[in-house]
Formats: structure tokens, sequence, C-alpha cells
């Protein structure tokens, strides 16, 4: 949501006499200019209360905002309430609380922001706004609160951004690289583009291409700090990945689209929404989501479910909207949700907690049926019988793929890129075939510590080669998948073949 838009409803909600707003986000400033633009809208005085000013008055000019003290000491949050709880001190005044999370397990704080809810709602002209980078609202009062998000910055802000920079540092930039840079910074706030351009100029006086690492490496850091989403190092390639060809061959034909979306939706494609790839523990689930991102050449973001509740009413939806939009704010990207069975468990179940995962699966669902950004979702499952069967309607994602044990093929590909990674020099000498046919029923994951154990074993007995026999030994030690996990195995294949998933496969 823009600027425009944020002032225009903040208007309405005032004209309407919604009590209290509490503006989420960590850009304060921003906030600053919407409030006065609301204010001079709706024609009140604003009044702040902060934990280190106390009570202070604006005075507007232009875009100038000065705040002058009206109270004689810095009285804390709950003195502040008492002070101005009486109709003509609060009477036409839009009163801004800073950061009050930190003050709603107090009572009396609470107590009183009812009582002035109460009073709005029987004709008081006041409104409480609170701005606060924490989603957190007392039970008491959450009928009387509305929640805005400031939103991440459009394409054309960030652009704007550059250019006034580029201007006041008199540096050139090229459309090339201008266009580069703001795909770079979709999904930062403005205080850190403007950060990071101060850095990037401080280190040779010049805006460059080189500058675009820097970039990628202080975003990863801020969508780290967030807490509830993981920017993850694209390493793998569809080329690590021994087998899975229809799920390869599916997702190059997706990549096809992303890379040339403007050209594919004026043909009539619609955006991709996303891949189920459900199956065994270590057989390249996760490994194929780290590919799709570096084939569909985008940022690859990983979140966890777990990570998003919260302790406050509304907390946990109000984090998931915070992934959601971040990675809506980055895309095109690769939003990554590991072990989804996990994280909608208790579905349906009573208990706050089961309760709170019910509604958040309610808002994942909602957005993965009417989703039109270009975040493309990859989730994996290991165990698709613990699935709410909601998630697998059609509409929701654009396929669902069944990754089993690999084949005989699937199996050789898989040693040989194994020992290529590490020991390249030695694999025209290995019998592959004769390791084949002794791994009948291993994963991906079984075959990979096999590789792994027999060249720490050649090293340990001081030889300088890997050999067949050192990879046998390794098998024989090994228990596979199959064999540790044969009955919750078989059942799995059995719903995979009712449910018509596809094959991952050939």
């Amino acid at each position: 949501m823009n600027k425009k838009s944020i002032t225009n409803k903040m208007t309405k909600y005032i004209d309407a006499g919604f009590p209290i707003i509490y503006i989420n986000t960590f850009e304060e400033i921003k906030a600053d200019k919407i409030i006065v633009d609301v204010s001079k809208s709706v024609g009140r005085q604003v009044l702040e209360w902060d934990a280190s000013n106390g009570v202070t008055k604006w005075n507007v000019k232009d875009e100038d905002i000065k705040k002058q003290h009206c109270s004689d000491g810095d009285y804390s949050l709950e003195q502040a309430l008492q002070l101005l709880n009486v109709d003509q001190d609060l009477s036409e005044k839009i009163l801004v609380i800073k950061d009050a999370h930190h003050f709603f397990d107090n009572h009396k704080i609470v107590s009183m922001l009812k009582d002035i809810s109460h009073k709005v709602l029987s004709g008081l002209e006041t409104t409480i706004v609170v701005v606060s980078p924490v989603l957190s609202i007392p039970r008491e009062v959450e009928k009387y609160i509305t929640v805005l998000e400031i939103g991440y910055l459009e394409d054309y802000e960030i652009e704007g951004l550059i250019r006034e920079f580029a201007l006041e540092c008199e540096c050139k930039i090229s459309e090339v690289l201008l266009e580069e840079m703001v795909l770079a910074f979709k999904g930062l706030s403005e205080y850190e583009v403007k950060n990071i351009l101060a850095l990037a100029y401080a280190d040779d006086g010049e805006l460059t291409k080189s500058d675009l690492k820097l970039i990628h490496d202080q975003k990863q850091q801020v969508i780290k700090k967030s807490g509830i989403l993981e920017m993850i190092p694209l390493k793998e390639s569809l080329d690590d990945i021994g087998g899975l060809e229809n799920l390869k061959k599916w997702l190059k034909k997706k990549a096809k689209v992303i890379n040339n979306l403007n050209k594919a939706e004026e043909f009539g494609v619609d955006i991709p929404k996303g891949v189920l790839i459900a199956g065994l523990p270590g057989c390249g689930k996760s490994l194929n989501a780290k590919a799709a991102a570096k084939l569909f050449d985008v940022p690859l973001l990983r979140l966890d479910m777990g990570r998003l509740l919260g302790k406050y009413v509304g907390e946990s939806e109000a984090n998931m909207r915070k992934a959601i939009s971040l990675a809506e704010a980055i895309s095109p990207c690769v939003l990554w949700i590991d072990e989804l069975e996990k994280a909608f468990a208790g579905i349906g179940e009573s208990g706050g907690g089961a309760e709170i995962t019910t509604r958040l699966f309610g808002n994942f669902l909602t957005w993965m049926q009417e989703k039109t950004s270009t975040a493309f979702v990859v989730a994996t499952a290991n165990n698709i019988l613990k699935l709410p069967p909601e998630l697998m309607r059609k509409g929701r994602f654009d396929e669902i793929f069944y990754v089993g044990l690999p084949n005989k093929e699937e199996r050789k590909k898989i040693f040989e890129i194994h020992i290529s990674k590490r020991r390249k020099i030695d694999l025209p000498k290995i019998n592959i075939d004769k390791l084949v046919e002794k791994t009948e029923g291993y994963s991906g994951a079984d075959i990979e510590g096999i590789v792994k154990d027999s060249i720490e074993e050649t090293f340990a007995s001081g030889k300088t080669e890997l050999t067949t026999e050192f990879l046998l030994d390794a098998i024989a030690n090994t228990h596979s998948l199959s064999e540790i996990m044969k009955e919750p195995l078989e059942k799995m294949s059995k719903e995979y073949k009712e449910r018509k998933f596809k094959n991952a496969s050939i």
C-alpha cells in the first residue's frame, strides 16, 4: 500500500470515528509524514508521546515538523494518558503514541485506552494513532483497534530514491544499472535503501555494477533480522539433482514463463502460483526448491512457519501478512516452505495454539488462491497423510509432484554427482553399476552419506584413491530408508497413487 492510499484510508477511518489506528511500521519518519497529511485533511492538532520526550505538540510548516514540549516534565505514558484523558484536552486532536507495545502489559494504560475509545464512540472527536514496528494488541482493546501497515516501496519509488541520490552526489548511473538496482532494492524500506546507497558511494565515490553484491549482502542481513524469512544463497542447480526428470521438465517450462512474464501475460498465460513436492525424506525435495530459484534466476526465501507464532492477539496473523508482503515486494522470487505438514499441524483441533494455526492456514489458503504476484511457492512435505485436503484442491498449487525412491538410472546419476563433487579423478575407475545393484531402496541422502563415509574411510586408512570396495563397504554399513521406514513408505506410496499425484521421475 503506497503513501497516498494509506493517507486516504486513514482519513476515512478518522472521519468515521475509529478510536485507535495502529500503524505497524519501522519507518517513523514516513508515518509522521502520513499523519501530517491526514491532520491537514481532517483539520486536527497532533499531539505525540514517546518515551524520550514525553508529550509534544506538532507545529507543521510545509513538510517540516517542529515538535514542541507541552508539559513540564517527561511524563510516562500512564501519566500522559491520565493528564490528557479529559474531553477538552483531547477534542479535535490526533494523539500519536510511539512504541506503545512496550507498555501494553500495564493494565492501567490499557484501561485508559479503552476509556478514551468509549468516549470516541460516544462522539468525542479524537483519534489515537499507535506507531510501532511490533504488532502487539491487548485483548481488552482489540475491537477498538484498526491496523494499517505501510507497505514496501513500489518500483517507481525506489527509482526516485536512486535518481535523487545520484543527483545529490553528482554521480552518473546508466539506465541498465538503474533497472538492476531497483530490482535489487525490492523489499527494503526507504531508510534502508538510502543507507545502502550511502555505503556503496562511500566505497569508491560512485555507483557501479559491483555495488549490486553489496546491496544483496545488506539485503540478506535485513531479511535475516526480520526473524520471519531467511534469504538462502543460490548454489545448487538442476544439474545437482539425479533424476526427477518430469519435475525438472515442468520447472523449465515455468522458468520460460517467469523469465518472459510480460510476453506470457499478453499471450494469456496465468502467473505461476507454485508447486507442492511431496514424498520421502532425503529424496531431493529441498534440493529442488533451491535449484528452482537458480533456474528462475530469482532470490530464494525460506519461510519457517514456527517463527510466525506470537504471544499477542493478532501477532501471528500479522507476521504471516508481513512475510507474504515481503515476499511479494521482493518478487519475482521463490518462497520455500519446508515440511508443510509440520507447519499446519493441529488444524481443526481445539485449544489456543490450534486455533491460531487454523487461522494462519486459512490466510495462507486465501493468499494461494488469490495470488497475483510473482512469488513462486515451493512447498515440500514428507508426509502427505498429515496435510489438510483443502491444501491439495485445484487452484492452490499449479501442480503436485510425488518424489519416490530413486530408480536404477537415478541412483547411477546420484553416485556420479556426489563422487564427481569430491573425487572426480577417481570416478572413471569406479564400478558404478555394481554400486547401483547394491543400493535398491536407498534414498538420495543415503547415497550421499555412503559417498562421504567411503571418502573419509579412504583418507583415514592412508589410501590415495577412492575405490569401489570402499564404497561397497560403506553400503554394507548403511541401513536404507526403505528398510528403516518400510510400513510408512508403503502407506504413502499407496496414498500418492490413489490421489493421482504426478510422479517426479520418468
